[in-house]
């Protein structure tokens, strides 16, 4: 890692200390304004690719009946804690993980595009392994090539997704559906919606590309807490 990364990195953990010292529970307020907006996020991406990244296939579909179709049984859901780390082995992510809130033109945060290999933690929504639904979000690329969430698109039901929490537990989650969303038909209430349990979003671009207007939909990952560490 170069050294002006390091010291941005140094910088986004103050920054982490500094909103974990002044947020105690989410304001959903903000989380409000995103299901009646219905807004997706991370309009930044090059698409300067001989192959673009993988598309979630039809069958990880989630079951929209109930919400469901994991294999493990969900956990008790944890107390508040700022984020560390994101950590998916299916797709040799291993990241980490920034504050974001919403930027000047209401949609969501992301982390700085130079960076490839680093996440955002959605404050406006509840921490992972909270009652509730937190949302990680991260670029799919940047102009350098691929970035934290580039095969995002590739995971498959019963993936785990591992949260390292600022309180040194990690919340375990399993994906149950992995969907693309074009950005002018975001279903904000479907994917940001609390189910009463703790349940994890993971959000990049996705979709078709264009020079012009960038990815034209989001890739959704769905997962819930089944284990915490």
């Amino acid at each position: 890692m170069l050294a002006s990364d390091l010291s941005t990195l140094s910088e986004l953990a103050e920054l982490a200390e500094e909103d974990e010292r002044r947020r105690k529970r989410a304001p959903w307020g903000v989380m409000a304004l995103l299901l009646l907006t219905g807004l997706a996020l991370l309009r930044n991406g090059s698409g300067e690719f001989d192959v673009g990244p993988p598309q979630p296939a039809s069958a990880a579909a989630p079951d929209i009946r109930t919400g469901m179709g994991t294999f493990s049984a969900p956990a008790k859901p944890l107390d508040f804690s700022t984020v560390d780390r994101i950590r998916i082995p299916a797709i040799q992510v291993n990241a980490p993980v920034m504050p974001v809130g919403l930027n000047a033109d209401g949609w969501v945060g992301a982390p700085p595009a130079d960076i490839a290999n680093l996440a955002g933690w959605f404050t406006g929504a509840v921490s992972p392994g909270e009652k509730g639904t937190a949302v990680v979000v991260g670029h799919v690329d940047n102009q350098r090539g691929p970035a934290v969430f580039y095969g995002l698109g590739a995971l498959k039901k019963g993936n785990r997704i591992e949260v390292l929490r600022k309180d040194g537990r990690t919340a375990v989650f399993e994906t149950y559906g992995v969907e693309v969303f074009s950005k002018n038909r975001f279903p904000g209430e479907r994917v940001y919606g609390s189910k009463g349990t703790p349940e994890l979003r993971v959000i990049t671009c996705g979709g078709g590309f264009s020079k012009r207007n960038g990815y034209d939909g989001n890739v959704v990952v769905f997962a819930r807490l089944v284990a915490v560490s």
